[in-house]
């Protein structure tokens, strides 16, 4: 899977508004050799200048350079949500002392360890997960919420995250 190119971005964001690479030059106070240039992946736009055109496509300046986080949360509507079959919990903990837990569990299984009386720490068999609330994460996930639903870095340097994303 390659990642996609600054010059990508820009070349399809600017087709996106139906722009010339000349009419974006011109917003841009650049010439359209320049954005040819830069939709090529000969060069890319001068710093000073991400911000304008993050501004003119109506994206971040992250998103423009390809820092977007993996798995926004978003409130997905009723009726373009997942099955549950097609979801995953995924729970990952990096512990100050070196730990790391690596969780990856159908939605459809919490389901049914919910019902059949398990908490994380019966499930994960780690005792430290014991206080997330899988009913919780179920109740949030059938309103349509997936992504990346908890980061917690601590005062001591334990990292936790929860993510819903679809498999």
């Amino acid at each position: 899977m390659s990642k996609t190119t600054l010059g990508q971005k820009i070349g399809t964001l600017r087709r996106e508004k139906e722009w010339t690479q000349e009419e974006l030059a011109e917003k841009l106070g650049v010439s359209a050799q320049a954005v040819s240039k830069w939709e090529n992946d000969v060069s890319c736009p001068d710093i000073m200048l991400l911000p304008e055109l993050s501004s003119l496509f109506g994206v971040t300046v992250d998103s423009l350079l390809g820092c977007e986080p993996k798995m926004p949360v978003q409130l997905v509507p009723e009726g373009e949500r997942r099955k549950m079959d097609d979801l995953m919990l995924r729970l990952i903990v990096n512990s100050s002392d070196g730990d790391k837990v690596r969780i990856n569990l159908p939605m459809t299984l919490i389901k049914m360890g919910i019902e059949l009386g398990f908490n994380m720490s019966q499930v994960s068999g780690n005792s430290s997960l014991g206080n997330i609330d899988l009913n919780q994460i179920m109740t949030l996930v059938e309103k349509g919420l997936v992504g990346k639903l908890l980061e917690v870095e601590s005062s001591d340097g334990d990292n936790v995250e929860i993510v819903v994303e679809e498999v």
